[in-house]
């Protein structure tokens, strides 16, 4: 950073800029925590890398705009769901350390997560050619449910699920954040007027759209949104404003994914359809359920085709550009059906017959797996006889026998 007094003194945006950074880094709320760097802003708050002088740790503090802190209404409902938040621990979640205010500045003390979020590496694959392959896709949703679909049984929407709002480590763990400010928001947008609606709009469930509380079925459409555009790399729905993205929502049907990635198999794309159904009731209840729908699923595919490479994986000089954590062999079934599918993005586009059909057929059932495959019992060698029984048997025999003489013996002496 250029030293202040070099700046131009008609560069007065620059000067202040500067200033408000060297105000920030200078920061120790509270005493406690010393404001390192802004790493992130959003339309909620912005995130700082902070050291925490008390326990001598690295963490991310998220502070509210102060456009958000002149409600107090907002302001109890924040503390109260942070709190909520605060108590949950799982691996998959975002851990809350502390809540805090400093004169009009409010903040969440989190753990600072190494890594990116799940919206930068959709848009690294996009980068580099193509979407996500299939089975990292999966791994990374599993997580995604697992995380949410634990703060569901704790009777806790999240509200906002979005990949932004996912971190993803450089092991490939994933952590969902921003459970408390979510959710407070929502509550504050439904004591407003119903035409103002609150949220991402691309991620925006229908109910929501239509001015109706979130439930943990809307966090289940968000995960659809999600893990369509994992698959596909695009969103099912673009607009050019907010209110028209939310009519999409509302009225329009996700295009097939398989027009736009041939690989993603038919079973999973009908997956996928049932999660983004219109209908709360016509999805998957919690993330909980999806996650181990879309689990049981990746378990039978795998034991049924067995590993191959897919042609969605990134080529070699690709993966060379890619970090290390991201260079692992992708493994999934890619159908031969699907190889010569049709790829365009078009209003009617041309399908296979065997994958249409399939689709007209075939409906996604709530469990998975549908069916079970019993192994099939050896064939016999045409000698059933239980060797250890044959012997023990003439063990018993010869024991027996041998009592014989002694027998005689006793009764010789007993008559005589």
């Amino acid at each position: 950073m250029r030293p202040l007094e070099n700046l131009p003194t008609t560069c007065i945006p620059t000067r202040l800029h500067y200033n408000l950074l060297m105000s920030e880094n200078d920061m120790i709320l509270n005493g406690r925590y010393q404001l390192l760097e802004r790493v992130g802003s959003g339309g909620m708050a912005r995130v700082y890398k902070a050291q925490d002088k008390a326990l001598g740790r690295i963490v991310a503090v998220k502070m509210l705009h102060e456009s958000m802190t002149g409600d107090a209404g907002f302001l109890q409902r924040f503390q109260r769901e942070a709190h909520a938040a605060a108590n949950l621990t799982h691996p998959n979640i975002v851990t809350v350390h502390d809540i805090g205010q400093d004169d009009d500045r409010y903040y969440i003390v989190m753990e600072f997560v190494e890594g990116r979020t799940l919206k930068q590496m959709i848009r690294r694959y996009n980068g580099n050619g193509g979407p996500m392959p299939i089975s990292r896709a999966l791994d990374l949703t599993i997580q995604v449910c697992a995380g949410i679909g634990y703060a569901h049984r704790a009777n806790l929407v999240h509200c906002d699920v979005k990949p932004q709002n996912v971190l993803v480590t450089r092991d490939d763990r994933v952590k969902v954040a921003d459970f408390g400010i979510a959710r407070a928001i929502s509550e504050a947008t439904a004591q407003q007027q119903a035409s103002q609606v609150w949220g991402t709009p691309q991620y925006l469930s229908p109910e929501q759209a239509a001015g109706e509380p979130a439930t943990p079925a809307s966090d289940v459409y968000a995960i659809g949104i999600i893990l369509f555009e994992l698959l596909s790399g695009h969103l099912p729905f673009t607009a050019d404003t907010p209110t028209a993205m939310a009519l999409k929502h509302l009225q329009e049907t996700p295009p097939h994914i398989a027009d736009i990635n041939p690989a993603v198999p038919v079973q999973l794309e009908q997956i996928v359809q049932k999660i983004l159904a219109k209908e709360p009731s016509g999805r998957y209840r919690t993330a909980g359920q999806l996650g181990r729908i879309l689990s049981a699923y990746r378990q039978r595919s795998l034991s049924e085709t067995g590993p191959v490479y897919p042609n969605a994986a990134p080529t070699v000089d690709q993966a060379a550009q890619l970090p290390v954590s991201e260079q692992k062999t992708e493994i999934y079934q890619r159908p031969d059906s699907l190889v010569n599918g049709e790829t365009s993005y078009s209003d009617e586009p041309q399908r296979e017959p065997a994958r249409e059909a399939a689709r007209e057929t075939t409906a996604v059932s709530s469990t998975l797996p549908q069916t079970i495959h019993i192994p099939a019992r050896p064939a016999d060698n045409g000698d059933d006889r239980d060797w250890t029984a044959v012997a023990l048997g003439l063990v018993a025999l010869i024991s027996l026998l041998g009592l014989v003489p002694l027998w005689y013996m006793v009764y010789r002496a007993w008559a005589g």
